[in-house]
């Protein structure tokens, strides 16, 4: 095995051509010949996308901000954690970051710790989900998007974001990450990867 935990010997998938079949502002469907590892051609659809940060907003007193807001695409109300598009102009994913815990909440840190970062769906989307930590909090104007007009703001105690975890109720894989990663650092369990 190699240091990253494939096998040395693994053929590489080969990409012949790359076609966008549908371009939206936030998103494009590809369809992409290729050459797969067992030698045969085939065709392979995706989704690209310039990948998203999620916030985990940490109070002095220890307190998380989560938000409760209507999800089109899961048709519900959910559980999550200040979240957003990475655009173009972002620099890096912290700008985006950045920008995008202030439009939702109003808030402003001066402490940021990247935490990991997620992928969902992989066989459908390259997506990939960068989480961080923001401290030192200050308040300051919120200048949410139409979309978020519906999102509240909730303070909840570390221990109550862990249960909504842990019932289900937060079905966000980056914050659901977020709030685990966290809560594992911050009681200094360690974990060894080979």
């Amino acid at each position: 095995m190699t240091a990253a935990g494939t096998p040395e010997n693994q053929a590489d998938w080969r990409r012949l051509d790359s076609v966008v079949v549908l371009a939206t502002p936030w998103f494009d469907v590809r369809q992409d010949a290729v050459i797969r590892p067992d030698g045969a051609a085939d065709v392979y659809h995706h989704v690209a996308t310039p990948g998203s940060v999620t916030i985990l907003p940490v109070a002095a007193d220890g307190r998380v901000l989560l938000t409760r807001q209507w999800i089109y695409t899961h048709g519900g109300v959910q559980w999550r954690l200040p979240a957003g598009t990475i655009e173009p102009f972002d620099e890096l994913p912290v700008a985006a970051a950045r920008r995008e815990l202030a439009e939702e909440t109003g808030l402003r840190a001066t402490g940021w710790t990247a935490i990991g970062k997620v992928n969902g769906a992989d066989s459908l989307t390259n997506h990939v989900d960068h989480v961080f930590v923001a401290q030192e909090l200050t308040q300051g104007q919120a200048a949410p998007e139409g979309g978020e007009a519906d999102m509240e703001l909730c303070w909840l105690s570390f221990q109550e974001a862990l249960e909504l975890v842990w019932s289900g109720q937060i079905r966000h894989a980056g914050s659901a990450y977020a709030l685990l990663a966290f809560g594992m650092r911050e009681s200094g369990i360690r974990v060894e990867v080979s």
